[in-house]
């Protein structure tokens, strides 16, 4: 049987951290596509700024994910030969923030205060 090294004990962890903050990163990244137009590797490193070590395989599905709830909208932007993926925030995504922007809030007060 083979041992698992601290790189793969890492990995580990890190997916489970990403399990308990994905509704912390689905929010951060509603609220940057509510503010204009962004594309999956500015999401990526701007997260990654946060803390956040996002693949493109943990990422896009998320953006899918939130896609498909019609939290996000995407459209296809042509420069030149080569074309990215934009995504927006839709009027029921930004309901949606602002609801959640009282509830974290709350969280937060809740986490942060002295005993």
């Amino acid at each position: 049987m083979r041992k698992n090294n601290h790189s793969e004990v890492s990995q580990i962890q890190d997916r489970r951290d990403q399990d308990l903050y994905g509704g912390l990163i689905r929010l951060h990244i509603l609220h940057h596509a509510s503010k204009g137009p962004v594309f999956g590797l500015w999401f990526i490193e701007e997260l990654g700024r946060h803390g956040y070590k996002l693949s493109p395989g943990t990422l896009y599905p998320l953006l899918h994910g939130l896609e498909r709830k019609g939290y996000l909208r995407s459209t296809n932007e042509r420069t030149g030969k080569s074309s990215r993926r934009m995504y927006e925030a839709t009027p029921p995504g930004r309901k949606a923030l602002l609801a959640a922007r009282q509830k974290v809030s709350e969280l937060f007060g809740e986490l942060l205060e002295e005993e």
